[in-house]
């Protein structure tokens, strides 16, 4: 029994400490959530599910993320922060143009083609005329922000005087493109795996190789 004592008011008012952060409870319900569109879609995924999934009360998730459209862009959005994390700009002031391009399509078409990114792709891809949400979502976190941070990485090949580009946004759609359209599409379509990291890399090496030296031979006619 705790005294009726100053002291003892003090420790009956402090309760329970606090198990979890809030930052660790929202990966939690990232990871769950990401996991429940995965199985179900956006459509039927049910917020009382991913807060089961993710062992917090349907009041806890509602605190973090106020709405299921809130849930889904945060499970894009973290998705890409990863992506920004590894990819990391300043790594890249101290390559080359050829090894700075291989390490910036590596990097991308490891987020790409990998297979939840894959099933989130699709699900997009299903459910966005459905749900405009899902597709804005998806548009801002995912390729508007990889775009950002690719274009970036251009122009400081730019102000290196690496490359020289007259629209470093248009130079980064046709990377993206040539690194990731073909092996996705199969992918999706059911026509093939995902590519191992020994491929991704090849790929990139590649495209690379192509975008800084073209496919002419110097002949003139």
């Amino acid at each position: 029994m705790v005294e009726n004592t100053p002291e003892g008011a003090s420790r009956r008012c402090r309760g329970r400490p606090q198990v979890r952060s809030d930052e660790e409870t929202l990966a939690l319900i990232l990871e769950a959530a990401g996991r429940e569109f995965q199985a179900n879609g956006y459509g039927a995924t049910c917020i009382a599910d991913v807060a089961e999934r993710a062992g917090v009360s349907t009041k806890t998730l509602y605190r973090l993320v106020p709405t299921k459209a809130d849930l889904f862009a945060s499970v894009v959005a973290d998705r890409i922060g990863r992506f920004v994390l590894e990819y990391d700009l300043s790594r890249l002031d101290s390559l080359g143009a050829q090894a700075a391009l291989e390490r910036m399509l590596t990097v991308f078409g490891a987020l790409t083609l990998e297979p939840r990114t894959i099933a989130l792709t699709r699900l997009v891809l299903g459910e966005c005329c459905s749900f405009p949400e899902v597709g804005a979502a998806f548009y801002d976190n995912a390729i508007v922000r990889t775009s950002q941070a690719m274009e970036e990485g251009l122009r400081r090949l730019c102000a290196r005087g690496l490359i020289a580009l007259d629209d470093p946004h248009e130079a980064v759609g046709m990377l993206r493109g040539m690194m990731i359209l073909e092996p996705q599409r199969a992918v999706m379509l059911g026509q093939r795996e995902p590519p191992d990291p020994a491929e991704i890399a090849a790929r990139a090496n590649r495209c690379a190789r192509m975008f800084l030296n073209g496919c002419a031979t110097g002949r003139t006619g």
